[in-house]
């Protein structure tokens, strides 16, 4: 198949150079009926092609025409049997994965790192999540992927598991040994599901981690619009069947799917993936070098390291993505939320993620030397001013443990409950997650017991300023907790 063809995109502008009577949704009828400033703003072009799934523009829900022809051309640049393209995010097509492997009850094999559109995926299909714990990094306080090992110990123990998923590459950019990781399922007839949200570009140039469908994996959700260059939500999802049937998914996609998908998004699928397969490895390759010289650089800073191939050296550190700085800050006796605000206040510089010790900063096509040398020089200048930090201690780096599991998440979440001031759930089952983001990684999820270490870990992430995402009270002051009955005298 040429991938120098898009037909969705192509198709799109056919239809619109037409100029047809619409008598159809969307109301704003190619933005005559819309704001006037915000159809200046968008332009003409983009609203000529918001359309609805009328016949010759095919349907996501059941695709026959030009959406089949651009999402098998996907497949072809992933290396999957079929794609399918997700409006939704990555967060409806990890959903789809875990729904089209688990029914209520099945037991799926999980990171305890997983985002949260995981737990709901869990908390929806009424599945029980077999946790494996993520290597901890101790220095900079941030979780890794999940080993072979672990997965071979967890099968043992459930070898009637639906399916292990996986973080293939964390959102740091750290990458476990996915092929061995397929290999030890595969042995005990388990899907692989990747949660491939920080990782579309890794397929397209060897130098970067092996990609989902490259190591031999079952289905992967892979943001395409983080890192690929479409807009933001469009995502797709690779199969590679054998484990899991692709009408399985297309079922299970189409539940999770408005019937109201966006051609705009769609369209930007489908030229992204024309741009990855045609001119991806070129661009890598500039991108990949303009990280490394810009992380040499940041290493020259005092008080500032920029992690490096030398966090390898384990089956959960396998690989890493160059294009992803990791800055660990607390040398600076700051946290990273501090110097994001620094940045953002000094010099307009807005980075992907802060947390407690570390600013999170991606390296694209879309960069050149003159963002890259920006950022060095904010950061050069930031570190020149904490003048005292040899007086100061260094900010020190707590990882909470995992909390346990009593209930499963479904079954948590649909109990009977109560709110409690947060320090009386110390103790008690939660019925609600709790999370920074980003990340997305909760701190606990409905049916783990609270403990003292994650109430403390949740206060040192208020002090700090950063975002606690997910309990009904913003304050914190309570959380809602199982209800418990008490046996009458």
């Amino acid at each position: 198949m040429s991938q120098d063809r898009t037909p969705l995109f192509s198709g799109l502008i056919a239809h619109a150079e037409k100029d047809p009577i619409q008598f159809h949704i969307p109301g704003h009828k190619k933005g005559k009926g819309m704001d006037k400033e915000f159809r200046e703003f968008i332009g003409e072009n983009t609203l000529s092609i918001d359309m609805i799934n009328i016949e010759p523009l095919d349907d996501l829900h059941h695709p026959q025409g030009i959406i089949k022809e651009a999402q098998d051309l996907a497949a072809e640049a992933f290396g999957a049997d079929y794609t399918f393209f997700s409006v939704q995010g990555t967060s409806g097509a990890i959903m789809t994965m875990v729904m089209s492997v688990c029914q209520p009850g099945d037991k799926i094999i999980v990171p305890r790192n997983v985002h949260k559109s995981v737990t709901s995926a869990i908390i929806f299909s009424g599945a029980t999540p077999i946790f494996i714990h993520p290597e901890l990094d101790g220095q900079l306080g941030i979780s890794h992927g999940i080993t072979p090992e672990a997965v071979n110990r967890a099968l043992q123990a459930h070898p009637d598991a639906k399916g292990v998923l996986v973080i293939n590459p964390t959102y740091f950019g750290i990458a476990a040994d996915l092929k061995k990781i397929v290999e030890v399922a595969h042995d005990f007839h388990v899907p692989v599901l990747v949660d491939e949200a920080h990782g579309v570009h890794i397929h397209f140039h060897e130098h970067l981690p092996l990609s989902a469908m490259q190591a031999g994996a079952d289905l992967a959700a892979t943001s395409v619009h983080k890192l690929g260059g479409s807009m933001t939500q469009s995502s797709v999802l690779n199969l590679r069947e054998g484990l899991v049937s692709h009408e399985r998914v297309q079922a299970v996609l189409s539940m999770l799917t408005t019937t109201s998908t966006s051609y705009v998004l769609l369209a930007s699928l489908d030229t992204a993936r024309r741009q990855l397969a045609i001119k991806g490895k070129e661009m890598l390759e500039r991108t990949i070098i303009l990280a490394q010289e810009t992380r040499l650089a940041i290493n020259e800073i005092p008080g500032l390291y920029c992690v490096g191939k030398e966090i390898l050296g384990s089956d959960a550190t396998y690989d890493y993505d160059p294009t992803k700085l990791i800055v660990s800050v607390k040398e600076l006796a700051m946290t990273g939320y501090d110097v994001e605000v620094w940045l953002r206040e000094h010099y307009r510089i807005e980075v992907e993620l802060s947390d407690l010790y570390n600013i999170l900063c991606l390296v694209t096509p879309g960069d050149t030397s003159e963002e890259t040398e920006s950022l060095v020089q904010a950061l050069k200048e930031l570190a020149a001013l904490q003048t005292d930090r040899a007086a100061r201690q260094p900010v020190k780096v707590k990882v909470p443990e995992i909390p346990l599991l009593a209930l499963s998440p479904r079954e948590a979440f649909y109990s009977e409950t109560e709110v409690v001031p947060l320090d009386e759930g110390i103790g008690r089952i939660s019925a609600e997650s709790l999370m920074i983001y980003p990340p997305g990684i909760p701190i606990f999820i409905p049916g783990e017991i609270i403990t003292e270490d994650n109430v403390a870990y949740i206060r040192d992430n208020l002090d700090a300023g950063l975002p606690v995402q997910g309990p009904e009270d913003e304050t914190l002051a309570t959380i809602r907790v199982i209800k418990e009955h008490r046996a009458f005298k």
